[in-house]
């Protein structure tokens, strides 16, 4: 079994589009294309199939300055991602973005931080260290 180290480092970016720079810079500079940002591509790249993940069974992921990421990725920063996806109702279902919005308002949402969190908990080769 191949284990790959990841270090990802909240040091390097303040906001969701530089978390997918972060990303691209550490995991797809052997590909040709970049991942979009979103959590969809997020959770695609996890299962292996591309970027320096590709060779590899398991996977750590170690994300260094994590409460950094956690206050940069919380929840003004969440609550503007879904304001944005709510100014775009013929891509976003709209509905479900304001139940999503409304959660967080109310204080039992999810901020994109947890949400990575929960994405990478799925994949059960995929060790996770906060420091």
């Amino acid at each position: 079994m191949k284990k790959l180290e990841l270090e990802i480092n909240g040091a390097n970016f303040q906001d969701i589009e530089g978390f997918y720079d972060e990303l691209n810079r550490l995991v797809m500079k052997e590909e040709n294309w970049k991942l979009g940002v979103s959590l969809d591509a997020f959770n695609d790249l996890l299962y292996g199939g591309f970027g320096i993940i590709k060779d590899y069974d398991e996977l750590e992921i170690i994300w260094l300055n994590s409460e950094k990421s956690r206050k940069d990725l919380g929840l003004e920063t969440t609550k503007s991602y879904y304001q944005n996806k709510l100014e775009h109702p013929e891509i976003y279902n709209s509905k479900f973005i304001q139940e999503k919005l409304e959660e967080l308002e109310a204080g039992n949402g999810q901020t994109y931080f947890e949400i990575l969190l929960e994405i990478i908990s799925e994949h059960r080769k995929i060790e996770l260290t906060l420091k």
